[in-house]
């Protein structure tokens, strides 16, 4: 039987001084520092006073579409979002980009800077098949004793107007994909009401959650929400529905906002924002106090349709926080619970969290607080996932 590992003199939170007792993967105890001593051949971290924080959750991104670590792409994209899809088919065909190996080397890059859990949406149309799909599955099991991830099975270029897609989820999703995504079903698939009849039938049929992208705008977008949730009672998909980006909730009367959040958060759907600067966002603040999810990621990472985002999912929740005004600690401590808790809670991640019984995912950092950690966003000094240590240069 393997020795457990001591994180000895942490600070969970931000907290008093404590040693992290982890066996195996599970993390066994919490104690007051030097309540309890490592036994001999026990592994010993010496935690210095540092910020110990559970590892962190990338609820939305595309790893197959990356171009982390390879050579620096040219952006001449066209503004509309049809632009940026159209660009990136051709680009990737013209350029044979590998799902595989660029999802990996994003993969490694979010666990060495603890991120420990991760949702990723993965392109399915009719030019690419399951291409992407299976790259980023063979990335999944490399890593799967270390990194907790999903796979959206997502129809960037819609449904309805390719012929062969449906076909081509309900294979992705017989074959390994964890989560059924979508589209606009009006901006896009150009009949809301069928495209999600289509989404909410093949969900059902293989027992999956939905993730759908919507950016349709201001009353659009409330409209396509009204029948998203229709759905959603008449299915009985309460707490397995997530809608990304949302755009349309930061645009609306206030009383029309009002009644579509307290719809939300009665079926419990929850909302991902990427907190973009240029475009409206659902209200943080109002979402929360309505009982809503509201949770983070950072939609792409560095690829054709932007040169931004990052790996550091600290750095995501700094954007957040700027994003949202979010200047007390308090505060900040919420944009936190957006990469962590609400994020696993949203995505239905289990064992999470800093607590006896938790899969040992685990973050040290030279921080006081989780509100110094958002603004300074320090080197990780030991990065746990799974029990396993993550070093600075750990490749599979």
């Amino acid at each position: 039987m393997q020795n457990p590992t001591w994180i000895i003199g942490a600070r969970p939170f931000g907290g008093a001084l404590s040693d992290v007792r982890v066996m195996g993967a599970i993390i066994d105890a919490i104690t007051p520092h030097g309540e309890r001593a490592p036994a001999a051949g026990d592994t010993v971290i010496d935690g210095a006073g540092m910020l110990l924080l559970p590892g962190f959750v990338e609820g939305h991104t595309h790893l197959d579409k990356t171009t982390w670590g390879m050579p620096w792409y040219r952006n001449a994209v066209g503004p509309r979002l049809t632009d940026r899809i159209e660009n990136e088919r051709n680009w990737r065909r013209k350029s044979g980009h590998d799902a595989a190996q660029a999802s990996r080397a994003l993969a490694l890059e979010f666990l060495r800077r603890g991120t420990t859990r991760l949702r990723t949406h993965v392109d399915i149309d009719t030019d690419a098949g399951l291409r992407h799909l299976e790259g980023v599955m063979a990335t999944r099991a490399a890593l799967a004793d270390v990194l907790d991830m999903q796979i959206v099975a997502f129809p960037q270029s819609g449904v309805l107007k390719r012929e062969g897609t449906r076909e081509l989820l309900d294979a992705a999703l017989r074959e390994g994909a964890d989560v059924l995504g979508a589209l606009d079903p009006a901006a896009i698939d150009g009949d809301p009401a069928a495209s999600l009849d289509m989404t909410f039938a093949l969900a059902a049929k293989h027992g999956k959650p939905i993730d759908i992208h919507l950016h349709e705008p201001g009353e659009l977008g409330a409209f396509t929400l009204d029948l998203l949730l229709d759905r959603v009672e008449a299915h009985g998909y309460q707490g397995r529905v997530v809608v990304s980006h949302a755009f349309a909730l930061g645009a609306l009367p206030d009383a029309r906002r009002r009644a579509l959040l307290e719809r939300i958060a009665l079926n419990r759907v929850a909302l991902l924002t990427t907190a973009p600067a240029s475009v409206s966002v659902p209200p943080f603040h109002e979402a929360r106090a309505a009982g809503v999810t509201l949770f983070a990621g950072n939609d792409g990472v560095r690829d054709t349709w932007t040169p931004f985002g990052s790996p550091d999912m600290l750095e995501r929740a700094m954007l957040l926080a700027m994003r949202y005004d979010l200047r007390r600690d308090d505060d900040l401590a919420a944009a936190f619970d957006c990469i962590s808790t609400d994020a696993a809670r949203a995505c239905g991640f289990t064992r999470y969290g800093l607590a006896p019984g938790m899969r040992a995912d685990l973050v040290l950092l030279e921080a006081e607080t989780i509100a110094h950690a958002l603004a300074l966003r320090p080197p990780r000094r030991f990065v746990m996932a799974n029990g396993v240590a993550i070093a600075a240069n750990f490749t599979r």
